[in-house]
């Protein structure tokens, strides 16, 4: 009967581990002496235990093999590197190519470099800058519908700020109603003040044109009495010395 496979997974058991790797390290060590002998090949195996203990084979000396293995690694990332810079040299060409072609597309609908261009593609041309020209206009209009029903809401709360003010200013004037007796403003007064002093003024012209009338009417008396005048205002003096 052929042997039942085992699973490959840890195993629990330390003394059935232990001996699991000697058996397995010796037969991978002895196909690997067998590899190098039967192909001509240079081979090294290392190989770490869990208690970090090291065990090696090599046909042909592992120091040599470890500095083949890294001159042949270097050299192939050396080889991966310029393969790399190939790409991407490729790729830049790829790029600019389809920066030229952009380019001219973009003189092309500006109108520009439509030298080398048929009917057919004049055409093609054309009905693209129509539809762009419609996207554009469309997106025009509807900015302008949003700044519109931006200005609507805004007038609306103005409104409403407006007629909060004016509910607070008609309760404010409930709580606190207007006296009977009104002060008068400052325009009032002033004008009252201008009105007494002209009244005042013209009673005093008044006065002065009665005096002066009365001064004037004396004069032409005694201007006409001529002594008597003198005699009857001397005639009490006179009359004073002989009492």
């Amino acid at each position: 009967m052929g042997r039942g496979k085992i699973e490959i997974k840890r195993i629990d058991n330390a003394s059935s581990r232990q001996v699991t790797f000697s058996k397995r390290r010796t037969g991978l060590f002895k196909k690997a002496q067998e590899l190098s002998i039967l192909c001509d090949a240079e081979v090294a195996v290392i190989v770490f235990s869990n208690t970090g203990k090291l065990f090696e084979f090599s046909n042909s000396g592992m120091k040599r093999t470890l500095s083949r293995y890294n001159k042949s690694l270097g050299s192939a990332d050396a080889a991966v590197a310029e393969s790399k810079t190939q790409e991407d040299s490729k790729m830049v060409e790829i790029l600019r190519e389809e920066i030229t072609k952009l380019e001219t597309k973009q003189l092309q609908l500006l109108g520009k470099d439509l030298t080398g261009l048929g009917v057919k593609e004049l055409q093609n041309l054309e009905q693209q800058l129509n539809e762009g020209l419609l996207s554009v206009k469309a997106r025009k209009e509807e900015l302008l519908m949003e700044q519109l029903e931006q200005s609507r809401v805004q007038e609306q709360r103005v409104m409403l700020e407006n007629e909060t003010l004016r509910r607070q200013i008609e309760e404010l004037r409930c709580l606190f109603p207007q006296s009977e007796h009104v002060v008068p403003s400052f325009l009032q007064y002033q004008r009252t003040e201008r009105k007494n002093s002209l009244v005042n003024t013209g009673t005093r012209c008044l006065n002065l044109a009665d005096n002066c009338g009365n001064e004037k009417g004396s004069s032409d008396s005694a201007f006409h009495l001529g002594l008597s005048a003198g005699v009857q205002e001397e005639g009490p003096q006179e009359r004073n010395l002989f009492k």
